[in-house]
């Protein structure tokens, strides 16, 4: 089990997307299909519908926080999400779209795409399964 902050409510598991580079969800995720469309972005191409994304963090305009909802209306958003740092953007579309956020984990080695793991956004956790 690893130990993180709880920022957004719920559970959620998947399959393990990782990311070294934050995300814009605005102009970088496309909200009817869940896919990564930032052409600069080294994940250009995934999907993350479904999937636990792990990401520094966000970047780009507030209106991501939108983008996010309108992802989870669209059914094309990810199970939860893992930021190392999450910032207002993030926090505020994870929070909207009842999609479970946690940040500040304190292992990541075993963090990889790829993996099954379920997060825990009331308790803070996360679970290798």
């Amino acid at each position: 089990m690893i130990e993180c902050r709880n920022i957004a409510k719920g559970k959620g598991k998947g399959e393990l997307i990782v990311s070294s580079e934050p995300i814009s969800f605005l102009g970088g995720v496309n909200p009817d299909t869940g896919e990564i469309i930032d052409p600069n972005h080294e994940l250009k191409g995934e999907i993350i519908k479904d999937k636990v994304l792990f990401i520094p963090g966000g970047k780009g305009s507030t209106v991501g926080s939108y983008v996010i909802f309108q992802m989870m209306k669209n059914k094309t958003a990810p199970s939860a999400i893992i930021c190392l740092s999450a910032e207002p953007i993030i926090a505020t579309g994870a929070i909207m779209s009842d999609i479970p956020l946690v940040d500040s984990p304190e292992d990541i080695k075993d963090l990889k795409t790829g993996t099954l793991v379920e997060v825990d956004g009331t308790n803070g956790t996360i679970e290798i399964l």
